[in-house]
């Protein structure tokens, strides 16, 4: 599957990821799900590709490209089911490498064209993720003021913004 988006991430103290939990909470248009994810990525010379693993068993890989900024960012990624994670993890280690592994909790709520990923990341904390699908006829710029104004319905300071993805956060700080 092929898609665009408009995304945020932010850090999040404990107290205002419980807030923006119960928000988006109310917020939804569809039931709320919690994901346990795993995420290898592979070292590539551009952009980025990882395999997602679920609890269930399932996984696909992710291949992905974006503007690192501290602001609602377009985002172009691919997406495709994975039948054999493990197999396929072992033949990307021993070709190209791993660089490195993201675990986390994740509470997904759907609220119109947006998901609103609730994370808790093992060995950095508590995030928010906004991703705003789009369309096929609708411009980023459409996409960007659909995640502002979610952006302050949910309470989100925009000095919470960062510009990393998780991978990179936990290689500055050495995990």
């Amino acid at each position: 599957m092929v898609g665009r988006n408009i995304e945020i991430k932010a850090r999040l103290s404990r107290q205002d990821f419980d807030r923006i939990h119960r928000v988006a909470g109310e917020l939804k248009t569809q039931p709320h799900v919690v994901l346990e994810q795993r995420d290898t990525f592979f070292n590539t010379f551009r952009d980025r590709l990882k395999i997602r693993e679920f609890s269930d068993g399932t996984a696909e890989l992710i291949s992905y490209t974006r503007k690192e900024q501290d602001a609602p960012k377009p985002s172009e990624y691919t997406r495709t089911p994975i039948p054999e994670p493990k197999t396929f993890c072992e033949a990307m280690a021993s070709t190209v490498g791993i660089r490195g592994v993201v675990i986390k909790r994740r509470d997904l709520f759907l609220v119109g064209q947006t998901r609103i990923h609730l994370d808790q990341v093992e060995g950095l904390g508590s995030f928010l993720e906004l991703e705003v699908v789009l369309r096929d006829d609708q411009s980023p710029a459409e996409g960007v003021v659909v995640a502002n104004e979610l952006m302050d319905r949910l309470g989100i300071d925009a000095d919470w913004l960062i510009s990393n993805a998780y991978i990179d956060l936990l290689e500055s700080n050495g995990v």
